[in-house]
């Protein structure tokens, strides 16, 4: 595993009580965020993978809007907090870089703000992979912090991280995926508390 996939998973398995509990409270006052998943649910025909999954707030959002989900996620910790909150729901430690899927098992991938610590350079292998796991038609989602800065924060949630994170460019992000074999068909961009936020939906041609 390279380092920046191991600081990210040490770091998510130390905050991970703590950032289940807040993440979950945040995701309840974004009406528009959950619209975008709505519409990607409306447009999902078959098995559906919520990479980067954290405490399961997400994947237990999209089986209550009637998809077959898994989570994913780097953090041992945070797969286990996930599945003490939503034991009905199945979930898996795992890496985007590397997804345990059958090509064209999909119908759906969704990685909800959890690219945020992939470096840029990762992010076409990343997207491969993405569209490796989607049949035909499947539907891609993904959110963002939106700039252009790398950021190497001290603390977190309360405790010590070593990790990075990375705000993209939606323009940057759409060509990624476009050259991964992808068409974007919807952006939203939003104000953030921090920083803006973006969302793509995407199409697997």
């Amino acid at each position: 595993m390279t380092s920046h996939l191991d600081a990210t998973r040490e770091s998510y398995d130390t905050v991970a009580e703590d950032y289940a509990t807040r993440v979950g409270r945040l995701f309840d006052q974004e009406p528009i965020s959950r619209a975008m998943l709505a519409a990607f649910a409306e447009q999902v025909r078959g098995p559906v993978a919520d990479v980067g999954c954290g405490p399961g707030h997400v994947t237990a959002h999209l089986a209550s809007l009637g998809l077959d989900v898994t989570g994913v996620d780097l953090s041992p910790k945070m797969i286990e907090v996930a599945r003490r909150r939503y034991p009905d729901q199945r979930f898996s430690v795992g890496s985007m870089t590397a997804l345990d899927l059958p090509d064209g098992e999909l119908g759906g991938l969704v990685a909800w703000w959890s690219i945020f610590h992939l470096p840029p350079d990762v992010l076409p292998e990343v997207f491969a992979e993405f569209r490796r796991t989607l049949a035909p038609g499947g539907r891609l989602l993904v959110g963002f912090h939106v700039g252009d800065e790398r950021l190497s924060p001290e603390t977190a949630y309360g405790h010590p991280v070593s990790y990075d994170a990375y705000l993209l460019d939606p323009g940057v992000v759409a060509v990624l995926l476009g050259d991964a074999g992808f068409e974007v068909t919807a952006r939203l961009t939003m104000e953030g508390r921090k920083w803006p936020q973006a969302c793509l939906s995407a199409r697997a041609v």
